[in-house]
């Protein structure tokens, strides 16, 4: 028995030790990207859309085009070795933030509920660009663009983002469509000429 036991604790106890380890040191990148901090990346992205400042675009008919490429000044060289990914977002312009705390910006980026609208993900590759058409789902605010570079844990490492003092804006849908705004005018010069007709007739009455 006493062998035994010898043979638990030269084999097994260090095997235990280790798994230990390893699960501490092993991060998944929900955790790693759920700790990370705005102010703690490097802004090594530069981000271009091309509205205009002030310029209003309309939810599920216009387009944006955005453009993202590693800022060369601000990186060193090599900085961006361990990028996999980009991910580009529509994000509550500051103006649009006042007053509404489901879409306050927080430092914390698990936290952050200004930029809820992805763009498009795809494999980083020094630089991108692509036609994104404003979803029908985006409500009437005003926006800028941000883009996050991801490693190959998952976890945001750089980012970039357009001014977001320069914001367009969104006009999103209310949910009257054009043959309902048709079909109220209809009803709307039916129901006057119906309340002419009803006068005519009460004034012929009192005429009698």
């Amino acid at each position: 028995m006493a062998r035994f036991g010898a043979v638990i604790h030269r084999v097994f106890l260090p095997l235990l030790l280790l798994l230990v380890v390893l699960g501490a040191c092993h991060v998944t990148p929900a955790a790693a990207a759920a700790g990370a901090r705005l102010s703690a990346l490097a802004k090594a992205l530069v981000v271009e859309a091309s509205p205009r400042a002030g310029q209003v675009l309309h939810a599920g008919e216009d387009a944006i085009t955005v453009t993202w490429s590693l800022n060369a000044t601000a990186a060193a060289a090599g900085a961006d070795a361990g990028y996999k990914a980009v991910k580009v977002t529509l994000c509550y312009a500051p103006v649009s933030q006042v007053g509404r705390g489901w879409r306050k910006a927080h430092d914390d980026l698990s936290k952050d509920k200004a930029c809820q609208f992805k763009i498009a993900q795809q494999p980083y590759d020094g630089a991108g660009k692509f036609e994104y058409t404003v979803a029908r789902d985006v409500p009437t605010a005003s926006y800028y663009v941000r883009a996050y570079a991801f490693d190959a844990s998952g976890a945001r490492v750089a980012y970039g983002e357009t001014a977001p003092s320069a914001s367009f804006a969104v006009a999103g849908i209310t949910g009257v469509t054009a043959s309902i705004e048709v079909a109220a005018g209809v009803l709307s010069a039916f129901s006057v000429a119906a309340l002419a007709v009803f006068l005519v007739l009460e004034n012929k009455k009192k005429n009698k």
